[in-house]
C-alpha cells in the first residue's frame, strides 16, 4: 500500500487552490489511493469555527489544518490540504510535524485575482472597506522552497495538474502513470526544480 502524505496548496484567494486540489485528488482515487481535500474554508466553516482573521487566529486555524494532514498521512491517506495559509514560519512548522511534505505555490497576479473575482472582495479590500485582507492589507509570504511552483494565471488547469502529478511521481510518493501528456520542456523544469531543492 502506498504511504500517506500531505500535498500542500498555498496562494492568495482565487489563484486556483481549491480546483486543483479537487483534480488531483480524482486522479490520485483512479490510481487508488486514498485522498481528502482539506479546503481552507470549509475547515473554517466546521474546525475552526469561531476564529477571526488577526494572525494568532490565521496561525491557529493552519495549525489545525496541519494537525488534521499529519493524522491522514500517517494513516496512509493522501491529505490535500488548500489554504492560503500566508506565514511562512507556520507552513515550515507543518512540514517539520508532517514528515511527508509537498508545498505547491499557486502564484497569480493581482489583477488576474481581481478578476476571478466574482464578490468584488479585492476592490473592497483595495478601498479600504474589507481590513486585514490576504495580499493587500494583510502579509502574504510566498514559499522559498516549494517543490511545485505553479502560474495559474499563465498556466491552464491541465498543466498545472500535470505538473503536480509529475512532480509527485518523480518524488516516488504516487505510483507512476503512463509518462503521457508531458513536453520535454516540462520535463526538464521540473527535473531542474526537484535538483534544486535537492531531492535529486
Amino acid at each position: 500500500m502506498a504511504k500517506g502524505f500531505t500535498l500542500w496548496f498555498t496562494g492568495l484567494s482565487g489563484s486556483g487552490k481549491t480546483t486543483l486540489a479537487n483534480q488531483v485528488r480524482d486522479i490520485l482515487l483512479e490510481r487508488g489511493m486514498k485522498a481528502e481535500v482539506l479546503d481552507g474554508d470549509v475547515v473554517r466553516q466546521n474546525l475552526s469555527k469561531g476564529l477571526g482573521y488577526s494572525k494568532e487566529d490565521r496561525d491557529t486555524n493552519i495549525r489545525r489544518i496541519g494537525f488534521v494532514c499529519h493524522l491522514l498521512a500517517r494513516n496512509d491517506v493522501v491529505a490535500i490540504a488548500a489554504a492560503i495559509s500566508p506565514y511562512k514560519a507556520i507552513r515550515d512548522e507543518n512540514r517539520e510535524l508532517i514528515g511527508r511534505f509537498v508545498e505547491v505555490y499557486c502564484k497569480c497576479d493581482l489583477e488576474t485575482l481581481k478578476g476571478r473575482d466574482s464578490k468584488g472582495l479585492y476592490e473592497k479590500a483595495l478601498r479600504g472597506e474589507i481590513q486585514n485582507f490576504t495580499g493587500v492589507s494583510d502579509p502574504y509570504e510566498p514559499p522559498t522552497k516549494a517543490e511545485v511552483v505553479i502560474d495559474t494565471a499563465k498556466e491552464d488547469v491541465d498543466a498545472c495538474v500535470g505538473k503536480i502529478i509529475q512532480t509527485l511521481e518523480q518524488l516516488g510518493y504516487i505510483p507512476a502513470g503512463d509518462g503521457r501528456g508531458y513536453t520535454d520542456e516540462e520535463e526538464e523544469t521540473i527535473t531542474e526544480r526537484l535538483r534544486e531543492l535537492g531531492y535529486i
